[in-house]
């Protein structure tokens, strides 16, 4: 704190000069996995990098009583994939996911449905077959989504829900 001039005081005890630093120079981005484009280049198997990812996990474990399974399907399955396309969702919406992200996967392929379409059963056992445990199963379910309907809400998805079941083969 300064001392007003009128004040006497030992020569130890005045303020003294702040060091001043220099002035910082421009940043470029320089590290090897830096993301140099505003948008992310797209593809099979490339992935949807996005903020706190493995938050869809815990989120998807909420929803574990809520499954309406049929045979031959594991939760363990289900929680794992839907945590995958909920991860997905909310990175390209450029955000961490949210609790609506998992309902919304989990409504795509009716897994809170009492009694979903024949088909879509036998596409979401194919889907979600082992994928708890397989890499390549887990890219390929998330892969199988197309983007326009990731992005849709859920009431979007319960309105359209014949041309989801058309593009998955049901």
């Amino acid at each position: 704190m300064t001392q007003p001039s009128f004040v006497p005081i030992s020569e130890a005890d005045q303020v003294r000069p702040a060091l001043r630093l220099e002035e910082p120079r421009r940043w470029v981005p320089y590290r090897p996995a830096e993301l140099r484009f505003p948008v992310r280049t797209g593809g099979r198997n490339r992935g949807h990098p996005g903020p706190d990812q493995g938050y869809a996990l815990a989120l998807a474990h909420r929803f574990a009583d809520r499954l309406r399974l049929r045979p031959g399907e594991s939760e363990e399955d289900v929680v794992v994939g839907t945590a995958l396309l909920a991860a997905r969702r909310g990175a390209l919406f450029g955000r961490a996911p949210t609790v609506y992200d998992v309902e919304a996967a989990l409504a795509l392929w009716g897994f809170l449905d009492d009694d979903p379409p024949q088909g879509l059963l036998g596409a979401r056992r194919l889907a979600f077959s082992s994928v708890a445990h397989d890499y390549p199963g887990q890219r390929a379910l998330v892969d199988r989504v197309p983007e326009d309907v990731v992005r849709l809400s859920v009431s979007e998805i319960a309105s359209r829900r014949e041309e989801w079941e058309a593009l998955v083969g049901a």
